[in-house]
C-alpha cells in the first residue's frame, strides 16, 4: 500500500484518507475565493436573490389585481342590471324612482302590494320597497337609503308582520347588498348585524365567494356582458304565481302547541325609528297588517300582545292602522301560496282593496 506523508503532522496517511483531506482543503479554498476579501456581499448574489423575491411579489400582485378586476366586473354587472331584483334595487339607488307612495316591509310587502294598481286607482305614482327575508331594522335602513337618493314620498305604507319586533340575527341573502355597501345607511345597519361585513366591502370577491351561496357573481358576470334575467319585478312588486302547498300542514304538525314571536326592545326601537324618520321628513305614515291565512292567525299565541304594541304606536303618534286580519278571503287557500303570503291572485285582490281605501284616505286629507 502506498502511503502519503501529512504536511502538518508528518504522519503517513493512506491514499483514501489523504484524498479526503485534500477535498476538504479544496472546498475551503473555493469558499475563500468566492467570498470577497473585505467581507462585502457579492452584488451578483444579491441581484439573484432580489430577482427571485421580485418575481414572487409580481406573481401575487397579478393575482390581487385579477381579484380586484373580477370584483369590479361583478359589481358593475349587478349595478347595470335593468330587470328583476337587482334592476329594482338599481332604480332606487340611482335615484330614478321618486314615487309619491312607497311600500316598506318584508317579503309580505314585496309580493302583496302591486304599485301598478295603486297608481291606477289613486292617480299617484307608487313603488314597492319590500325586501325578502328582512326584519324591520333592514327595512328601515333601505327606506333611509331610498330617501338619500330619491325625492321623499308623501305617503309610506308600512306592512306590519307578527315578527315586526324581532331584530335581524343574521343577514339573509347578503349578496343582494354587495353592490351597494357604499351607502352609509345600508352599511351601518348590516354592520350591526354582522360586524364582519367590512370584509365584503374591502376584500375583493369576499362578499361574492365566501358570503354568497346563490352564485350571484355568475349573474354579475353575465350582466356585465349584457345579459339580464327575465323581468319578474314590477315597480318593486314581485308577484308569485304559485298554488297552495302542504307546507302549512307540516308546519302545524311540527308546532302543535302554537308559536310565538319575540317582542324585542331593539325591535320596538326599529319601528320607532321608522316613525321618527317619517315625522322628521313630513311623510304621512300608515300601518297596514296585510292578510295572512286564518289558521296561521290562530296559531300565534301572543298575537294580541303584538297588536297591543302596534296600537300603542298608533295612539301615541296618531298613525292610521288598517288591519286586514278579517279579510274576506283569509280562509281561501286559492289566494295564498303559504300561510304568510298571498299568491298573484290574492295580491291582485288585496292591492285593489288597499288602493281603493288609499284613494278615499288621500281625498279626505
Amino acid at each position: 500500500m502506498l502511503l502519503q506523508k501529512s504536511a502538518r503532522s508528518g504522519q503517513l496517511l493512506s491514499p483514501k484518507t489523504y484524498s479526503a483531506v485534500m477535498e476538504r482543503q479544496y472546498a475551503v479554498s473555493d469558499e475563500l475565493e468566492l467570498a470577497p476579501v473585505d467581507g462585502s456581499v457579492d452584488p451578483d448574489q444579491v441581484q439573484h436573490r432580489f430577482s427571485g423575491v421580485l418575481r414572487l411579489a409580481c406573481f401575487f400582485g397579478m393575482i390581487l389585481v385579477l381579484f380586484f378586476l373580477m370584483n369590479a366586473m361583478i359589481t358593475s354587472g349587478l349595478r347595470r342590471t335593468k330587470t328583476s331584483a337587482f334592476g329594482s334595487w338599481n332604480q332606487v339607488m340611482e335615484g330614478k324612482v321618486n314615487a309619491d307612495i312607497v311600500v316598506v316591509g318584508s317579503s309580505r310587502a314585496s309580493v302583496q302590494y302591486d304599485p301598478r294598481t295603486i297608481e291606477a286607482v289613486t292617480g299617484h305614482s307608487a313603488y314597492n320597497l319590500g325586501i325578502n327575508g328582512t326584519q324591520t331594522d333592514m327595512q328601515v335602513a333601505f327606506f333611509k337609503a331610498y330617501l338619500e337618493h330619491n325625492r321623499k314620498p308623501h305617503t309610506v305604507l308600512f306592512n306590519l308582520d307578527a315578527f315586526a319586533f324581532v331584530t335581524s340575527h343574521e343577514v339573509f341573502n347578503p349578496a343582494q347588498y354587495m353592490p351597494y355597501l357604499y351607502d352609509r345607511a345600508l352599511y351601518d345597519a348590516l354592520r350591526k348585524i354582522n360586524p364582519e361585513i367590512w370584509k365584503s366591502r374591502y376584500l375583493p370577491l369576499y362578499g361574492y365567494v365566501v358570503e354568497d351561496m346563490n352564485y350571484t357573481w355568475v349573474h354579475g358576470i353575465e350582466a356585465f356582458f349584457g345579459h339580464s334575467p327575465a323581468e319578474d319585478y314590477f315597480l318593486g312588486f314581485n308577484p308569485r304565481y304559485r298554488s297552495w302547498s302542504s307546507d302549512f300542514e307540516r308546519y302545524q304538525a311540527a308546532n302543535p302547541k302554537k308559536v310565538s314571536f319575540d317582542i324585542e326592545p331593539a325591535g320596538v326601537a326599529d319601528v320607532e325609528d321608522l316613525i321618527q324618520v317619517c315625522k322628521k321628513n313630513g311623510i304621512d305614515l300608515i300601518f297596514i297588517y296585510s292578510p295572512e291565512y286564518k289558521q296561521m292567525q290562530m296559531m300565534t299565541s301572543n298575537r294580541a300582545e303584538i297588536f297591543d304594541h302596534f296600537r300603542k304606536f298608533t295612539e301615541q303618534y296618531n298613525i292610521p292602522m288598517w288591519d286586514y286580519s278579517d279579510w274576506p278571503h283569509d280562509s281561501d287557500t286559492s289566494f295564498f301560496y303559504n300561510s304568510q303570503h298571498l299568491n298573484a291572485t290574492g295580491a291582485a285582490a288585496f292591492s285593489l282593496d288597499v288602493a281603493d281605501r288609499l284613494r278615499q284616505y288621500l281625498t279626505a286629507q
